[in-house]
């Protein structure tokens, strides 16, 4: 199993810059596909970025597209999430999750059951 902690939430006004990290331990983090989700009160969980095992392809919703990016460093065994020009609809809790096992991503992104325990991100106007 993969244990993933997320760090970097806070609080930022609308076109700020946040820069998120999920660090993971456990078995086989580095060879899984690792995704970025996030949800808003009142709100289903959604995704937000994915990223393969390489680092070489990376995926993105629509609402972050442009705005966001996903990266991962194995050294550190760290994927992390920067996000610039934040919104105040960007405001949710953030969650990162270890998805397919075989690092390879697949859209729609398929969560597995290994979160984190989010990092709450609050966009001010």
């Amino acid at each position: 199993q993969v244990q993933l902690v997320e760090s970097g939430g806070g609080l930022v006004q609308a076109g700020g810059s946040l820069r998120l990290s999920c660090a993971a331990s456990g078995r086989t983090f580095s060879s899984y596909a690792m995704g970025w989700f996030r949800q808003a009160p009142g709100k289903e969980r959604e995704f937000v970025a994915a990223i393969s095992w390489s680092g070489g392809s990376t995926y993105y919703a629509d609402s972050v597209k442009g705005r966001f990016t996903i990266s991962r460093v194995h050294a550190q065994n760290t994927v992390y999430l920067q996000m610039n020009s934040l919104k105040p609809e960007d405001t949710a809790v953030y969650y990162c999750n270890a998805g397919d096992p075989t690092g390879i991503v697949t859209m729609p992104f398929s969560p597995s059951d290994y979160w984190g325990q989010g990092t709450q991100v609050t966009v001010s106007s």
